[in-house]
This record gives structure tokens, C-alpha cells and sequence, in this order.
């Protein structure tokens, strides 16, 4: 018995035509594209990330410094939206209404000059108000020692003598002297003045009225103690540095003018200890005289400057700061408009401490105006000349 068999026919097998796509490569090609692509989201994610953390440290940065700004004293930050000191109250109520309205705290608060009948002592702050405007207004307190002191008068010792020595042999005798010490005495000298203020700034609760004060008693005093650290003879008054006749001078090698070769020798003509921390002091229009001054390549002797001597960005010439002070002698035949030196050695000025308030409410009433007067004392005078050289117009 037979089975019956299906039979079919053999299929044709499929190949593979030359121009059909490579299924594998495709694959691959496609794996190769998303990997590139997450690749370069990877790539610009972390770009990303890096510049926001870039901004974020940024602005940290900036906070922590505006934090730090606005900490320090007197930059408006936590220390001036404490309440003021019962003192500063009290002087400020002094000031704008009278002794007379001030409460029974208030009044104890007021610092008596014994000195002065009627004066109140100026508070500690308005003080250091004072003085920091002093030193933009009197130029001479840029670059010379201000000290302050609590006496009349203050002594200096000052050495006179060097001691001496020489070569000697083995058993020779060796020289035996001693250094001899004289005195310099620098008085303290006492100046007032008086300032108007009108009773409408007094009631305005908004003005600053210490820090007005503070300014206008700066500028009176100012330009009074700046003509006496110049040209003060003396007499009741500070000694200038242009009168100290221990202060040698140069000649300006003409008769009616300045040399550029003068500026040269009068810095030359000090010591190497004082040069290198030298200052020149000159008026205006001797500025314009040596601002002019070329060297033999056509180069200025003069540099501009972008601030002052305290902040490193003075004018300079020859390489060292200028100081403008309009109480300087002008160029003339037989003057000194010019003096270079150290002056942080050379002068002193002494601050006396303590400046006393008067006010007066009655003499200037009828003009509106409260009259203030204060009185401050102030000493100045050469404690080492040898640091200090004058340039005197002449051949000789």
C-alpha cells in the first residue's frame, strides 16, 4: 500500500541585488546618529550647565561684596540705621533747636569746654568729619605727619650732633665720642571762626545739618591753616615751610624763571633717603610753567594723574607726585615757587584735640541765619629741614 505524497515545487531562492541597502550598515549607520546626537546634547547640556553655574557665582560674588561694603563703618550699611549715641543726639539738638529744648539726658550728655563759656564740645564723629575734610581742602595735610595730641605744646628731640668713627689698626686707639640732641618745641596755636546757617536748613529734619557744619568749618578752617603750613610766621600761627630759614635752597639757574635742569638739581640736591619719598608743592601757575617742560626726546616731564597723593593716582613730574597749593609764592625773580621734599618727615602738624561749638542765635536773627562759632587748635613747624629743598628764581 502506497502513502500518496504531497508534492511541490521547489521554491526559487531570494538573492540579494547589487543596489539594495545594506540592512547591517543601516543599522549601524542609524546607531551611529543617535549616538552623535545624544553626544552633542550631552555636549551643550554641560555648556550650559557651566555657564549658569558661571552667573550664579557671579552674582554671589557681587552680593557678598555689597554685604561686605555695606558692613563697614560709615558706608551707609547696618551701622548707620543704628539709633545714634545719646551724645550725638544731643549735640544734633544743640545744634538745630538749642541747649534750651534739649532733655535733662540730653544736657548731661554735652561736653563742656572749660576753656570757653558757653561752648559744647563737638562729638568724636563730627570731629572725624572735620578732619577728613581738612585734608581735601588744606593741600599741605596730604603729604605731611598729622598728629594728634592732647597738650599745649609738644617737644621734640632732635640730634645735632653725629658720633664719629675712622679706620684703625690692631692696637690703635678707637675714637670715643657721643651723638649730642638739641630740642624742637612746636606750639600749639588756637584758631575760631564763625558760621552762618539759616533757620530754615536748622528745621529741616532732612538735611544732614552735622555734615553741613563739618563742611563749612573745614572750609574756613582750611583755607586759614593752609596759608600758615606755607608762609605762617609764627606769630600766633604755625611756622610755614617756606619761611623755616633751616630749609636750604636751589637756584633755578635764571634770573626771572624755571629751568627744566632746576627741577633736576633741586631733586638731586636732597638725600637719598628723603628723595625717593618725595612730593613737589607748587601753585597753579607754576604747574602751567613746568607742564610744559620737555626732555631732549620731546617727551613731558609732566604726567597726568587720574586721583591724589592718598589713593597712588597723583600728577607727577619727573616721576613724583605734585601737590597744588594755591598759597605758594608765584614765579618772580628772588622767589621760591617750588619745594620738593618729604614732607611726611619733614613737617609736622599737630591736631589739638577737641573742637568746641558756640551757638549763637541772637546776633544774625534778624537775617534768618543761627550764627555758629567754633574754635580748634593747631600746631605745625619743620622738624627735619634736611628733608626738604626750596627752588629760589636766580642764578645764585
Amino acid at each position: 500500500m502506497t502513502s500518496p505524497l504531497e508534492t511541490r515545487s521547489a521554491l526559487p531562492l531570494e538573492t540579494r541585488d547589487g543596489n539594495d541597502p545594506d540592512p547591517l550598515a543601516a543599522a549601524t549607520a542609524a546607531v551611529e546618529e543617535l549616538r552623535s546626537a545624544s553626544e552633542t546634547f550631552r555636549t551643550e547640556q554641560a555648556a550650559t550647565a557651566e555657564r549658569h553655574a558661571t552667573e550664579v557665582r557671579g552674582l554671589t560674588d557681587r552680593i557678598a561684596s555689597l554685604e561686605t561694603r555695606l558692613n563697614r563703618p560709615g558706608s551707609g550699611g547696618n551701622d548707620q540705621r543704628q539709633e545714634p549715641t545719646v551724645e550725638v543726639r544731643a549735640f544734633t539738638g544743640f545744634v538745630r533747636q538749642g541747649r534750651e529744648l534739649l532733655t535733662a539726658e540730653e544736657v548731661r550728655a554735652l561736653r563742656t569746654d572749660a576753656q570757653v563759656a558757653g561752648g559744647y564740645l563737638a562729638p568724636d564723629q563730627f570731629e572725624a568729619t572735620l578732619l577728613r575734610e581738612l585734608v581735601e581742602i588744606s593741600p599741605m595735610r596730604q603729604a605731611a605727619r598729622v598728629t594728634p595730641v592732647s597738650s599745649g605744646a609738644v617737644i621734640l628731640p632732635k640730634r645735632t650732633g653725629r658720633i664719629t668713627a675712622k679706620w684703625v689698626g690692631e692696637t690703635e686707639d678707637r675714637p670715643g665720642t657721643e651723638p649730642t640732641y638739641g630740642q624742637i618745641e612746636i606750639p600749639v596755636h588756637e584758631m575760631a571762626c564763625f558760621v552762618d546757617v539759616s533757620n530754615r536748613l536748622l528745621e529741616d529734619a532732612a538735611v544732614n545739618i552735622e555734615q553741613e557744619l563739618a563742611f563749612d568749618f573745614a572750609e574756613e578752617f582750611g583755607r586759614l591753616e593752609a596759608v600758615a603750613f606755607v608762609a605762617g610766621d609764627g606769630i600766633k600761627k604755625p611756622v610755614g615751610i617756606m619761611v623755616d630759614a633751616n630749609v636750604a635752597t636751589v637756584a633755578s639757574g635764571d634770573a626771572a624763571k624755571i629751568t627744566p635742569d632746576s627741577l633736576i638739581d633741586l631733586m638731586y640736591a636732597l638725600p637719598q633717603a628723603y628723595r625717593g619719598r618725595g612730593s613737589w608743592v607748587m601753585n597753579s601757575r607754576s604747574i602751567a610753567a613746568v607742564r610744559k617742560f620737555k626732555d631732549a626726546g620731546g617727551n613731558f616731564l609732566w604726567a597726568d594723574g587720574v586721583g591724589t597723593i592718598a589713593d597712588g593716582q597723583a600728577s607727577t613730574l619727573l616721576g613724583r607726585p605734585v601737590i597744588e597749593a594755591p598759597d605758594m609764592p608765584d614765579i618772580a625773580a628772588g622767589a621760591t615757587p617750588i619745594v620738593y621734599g618729604d614732607f611726611a618727615s619733614a613737617y609736622r602738624i599737630l591736631d589739638r584735640v577737641g573742637l568746641t561749638v558756640l551757638r549763637d542765635p541772637y546776633t544774625q536773627q534778624t537775617n534768618g541765619v543761627v550764627r555758629f562759632h567754633a574754635r580748634r587748635r593747631v600746631g605745625a613747624g619743620v622738624v627735619r629741614p634736611e628733608a626738604v629743598r626750596k627752588l629760589k628764581i636766580g642764578t645764585a
